[in-house]
């Protein structure tokens, strides 16, 4: 939330405090597309190798320049946690996933050979 919007959401208590939201508070409507926005804005200049969708940042890395893919994907990375560290964007630790040849988007694997179903999404149906 930006720092100029917070005394927009002041409320009054019935003991007469008064409290301000930092952040934005769950349930608004536009929540997600404000917050999907402002990320995208604030990760802009990595978009080219980390693209992202919701709360999502994908990284993938290919050969340039001489320097291998696995060169490449080393410093991805370092510039995405850079750019998150310094607009105060955090992670969840449990979520990342280094070095796979394929992720779950989407209730799909997204991978090198391309996009198929999750087989344990699969799995569930049969």
């Amino acid at each position: 939330m930006r720092e100029s919007d917070i005394p927009l959401t002041a409320v009054s208590t019935p003991s007469g405090m008064l409290w301000v939201w930092l952040v934005m508070l769950q349930g608004l409507k536009n929540a997600p597309a404000t917050f999907d926005r402002c990320v995208a804005h604030l990760l802009r200049l990595v978009r080219d190798f980390a693209p992202m969708y919701f709360d999502d940042v994908f990284i993938h890395s290919r050969a340039v320049n001489g320097k291998s893919d696995v060169e490449m994907h080393k410093e991805h990375p370092h510039k995405v946690f850079a750019l998150m560290r310094k607009h105060k964007l955090y992670a969840n630790l449990k979520k990342p996933l280094f070095r796979a040849s394929e992720i779950p988007v989407l209730g799909c694997r997204v991978g090198t050979n391309g996009v198929r179903p999750d087989p344990e999404k699969v799995r569930v149906i049969k």
